[in-house]
């Protein structure tokens, strides 16, 4: 009999134990469905919240606020395997010198760096002799007026800042040598520019002392055209027309503002030529090494068992 109570009562613990085992692993996995519910709904709202601050994002549509955007052009100098056209950056010197020096500078250009590009030696050493550059000290400490040489830089046109705002009714033209990267579109920009010059559309009124160009920020810009058929004479006999002299201003200004390109792509050609024969050379003694490695067959020949 008290065999029995006592049978009955282990076989009641153990009943207990295993329903107390399952209702633990139940609440277990409970708790971890909900913390994996939490952790989806907490990235699904992190989600939304991205797209709905991405979606409330000004997006001005008056394309007046940045500038009508600039077509893309075929620009030689910008395919891989092209350089600049130096006959366009001579002619491209000229439009600089006869129209955009009267405003704007080229501070980070000196004359020696026309050389063998545009210009001969004696040529750059003539131009640079037309200017006056003020040096010294001299013996007795006074400052003197002499030629320039290859080795100076472009002269200004104007001193400083406010003379050149008092020259231009307060606008003031900002320097050219890295002009082609400092505008978003870079030489679409410039070309673009030059040559979208015209009349202000009805209900745009443009302030007195202002032009309208529709690629300049805000429609309404300081500088008026100056880019006319027939402006000036190339020595090569090509036509002035306005687009041929704003390309070549503009080939001109994007040299200036990268004049080791073509030197550049020389070394990117010949490190690509010497890394593809690396390549190759290193191919072939990888698999005249490994060859033999890898076709090779091993066997295992256990050894015969001894007979006693």
């Amino acid at each position: 009999m008290f065999r029995l109570s006592a049978q009955s009562t282990r076989k009641a613990v153990q009943r207990v134990a295993v329903q107390a085992r399952y209702q633990s692993t139940s609440t277990a996995a409970a708790s971890s469905m909900t913390a994996k519910n939490v952790t989806l709904a907490a990235a699904g709202v992190a989600t939304v919240g991205a797209l709905a601050y991405a979606s409330m994002e000004s997006v001005d549509a008056n394309m007046a606020a940045d500038g009508l955007h600039a077509p893309v052009y075929p620009w030689d100098h910008k395919k891989n395997l092209a350089t600049f056209d130096h006959a366009a950056i001579r002619r491209g010197y000229q439009v600089y010198k006869e129209v955009c020096a009267a405003c704007h500078s080229l501070d980070r250009i000196a004359w020696r760096n026309l050389i063998g590009v545009s210009h001969t030696e004696a040529e750059v050493k003539a131009m640079a002799e037309e200017h006056e550059y003020t040096d010294g000290p001299n013996d007795v400490g006074d400052m003197f007026e002499r030629p320039g040489k290859p080795s100076d830089y472009m002269p200004r046109p104007y001193a400083n800042e406010e003379q050149a705002r008092a020259g231009n009714m307060g606008a003031f033209p900002p320097d050219l040598s890295l002009m082609i990267k400092a505008r978003h579109g870079g030489a679409d920009y410039v070309f673009s520019l030059l040559t979208g010059y015209q009349d202000p559309p009805a209900g745009v009124e443009i302030r007195e002392g202002l032009n309208f160009n529709p690629y300049f920020p805000g429609g309404a810009i300081g500088m008026a055209r100056v880019l006319y058929d027939g402006l000036l004479e190339y020595d090569d006999g090509t036509p002035a027309t306005t687009s041929q002299m704003a390309k070549d201003v503009t080939i001109f200004l994007s040299w200036a503002a990268e004049p080791e390109m073509d030197e550049r792509k020389k070394m990117g050609m010949k490190a690509l030529t010497m890394l593809a024969v690396l390549t190759g050379l290193s191919v072939y003694l990888k698999r005249h090494k490994w060859a033999g490695i890898k076709t090779r067959k091993i066997l295992y020949n256990p050894p015969a068992p001894k007979k006693h």
